[in-house]
C-alpha cells in the first residue's frame, strides 16, 4: 500500500471516531479473533469499544447485598444473621447436638435463634477443610429467603458456636443472582413472598 493511501486510510479511521485504532490494535493482538468480534459487533449495531473496556451495568436479575445479611429459614420462619463470604465455596450453618443416622440428620439451631429442633434427610456428605483440618460434614437442602429471593441451597452442618454468625453463605449461592458490597451490612432485609418473619 503506497504511503499516501496509508495516510488517507488512517485519517479516515480517525474521523470515524477511533474505530481504526481499535481495529489496528485488534489486528496486532488477536488477528482473526477481534476481526470476528468487530464484524459481529457491527452486525448487532453495537459501537466499537476499546479492547478491555468493562461494562459497569448490573444485570436486571442481580441484586446487591452486604457482607452481612439476615436470612429467613423456610418454612420455619427463623431469622438468622448470615456472613456473606465470596471466598468460601459452600454454605454452612450452625447445628448443635448434631446426630446423623440412616441418612437422617437431627440437630438444634442455636438457643439465641429459638433452639428449634430439626430433622432432615442428608443430601450428601462433604469433606470440608477447616483451618487446614479436613472434616466430614453432613449436607442438607434448605430453603431460605435472602433479600427478595427465595432460594433452595445445600448447606453443610457444623457447630459454629465459636463463630460470630450462625450461617455462612458461600459463592455457589451467590454467583448468578447477587453482587456483594463487602463495605456494607444488611442492605436488603428478607422480603420473599409468603414468608413469615
Amino acid at each position: 500500500m503506497p504511503q499516501e493511501a496509508r495516510r488517507r486510510s488512517w485519517a479516515a479511521g480517525r474521523r470515524a471516531g477511533g474505530a481504526w485504532e481499535a481495529t489496528a490494535l485488534c489486528r496486532r493482538l488477536l488477528s482473526w479473533g477481534c476481526g470476528l468480534w468487530l464484524v459481529l459487533g457491527g452486525m448487532l449495531g453495537s459501537p466499537v469499544r476499546e479492547v478491555g473496556a468493562r461494562q459497569k451495568t448490573q444485570p436486571p436479575s442481580q441484586v446487591t447485598i452486604g457482607g452481612v445479611e439476615d436470612v429467613i429459614l423456610l418454612p420455619w420462619g427463623v431469622k438468622l444473621p448470615a456472613r456473606i463470604d465470596t471466598g468460601a465455596r459452600t454454605s454452612s450453618m450452625d447445628a448443635r447436638n448434631l446426630k446423623a443416622e440412616d441418612g437422617i440428620v437431627e440437630f438444634d439451631l442455636p438457643p439465641a435463634y429459638g433452639g428449634l429442633h430439626l430433622r432432615l434427610p442428608v443430601a450428601q456428605w462433604r469433606t470440608i477443610k477447616d483451618r487446614g483440618e479436613p472434616q466430614r460434614r453432613p449436607v442438607v437442602e434448605l430453603e431460605l429467603c435472602l433479600g427478595p429471593k427465595r432460594l433452595r441451597i445445600l448447606v453443610n452442618l457444623v457447630d459454629r458456636s465459636h463463630l460470630r454468625f450462625p450461617m455462612l453463605v458461600g459463592r455457589r449461592v451467590l454467583e448468578h443472582d447477587f453482587l456483594v458490597d463487602v463495605r456494607s451490612e444488611r442492605l436488603l432485609p428478607p422480603t420473599c413472598p409468603g414468608q413469615t418473619p
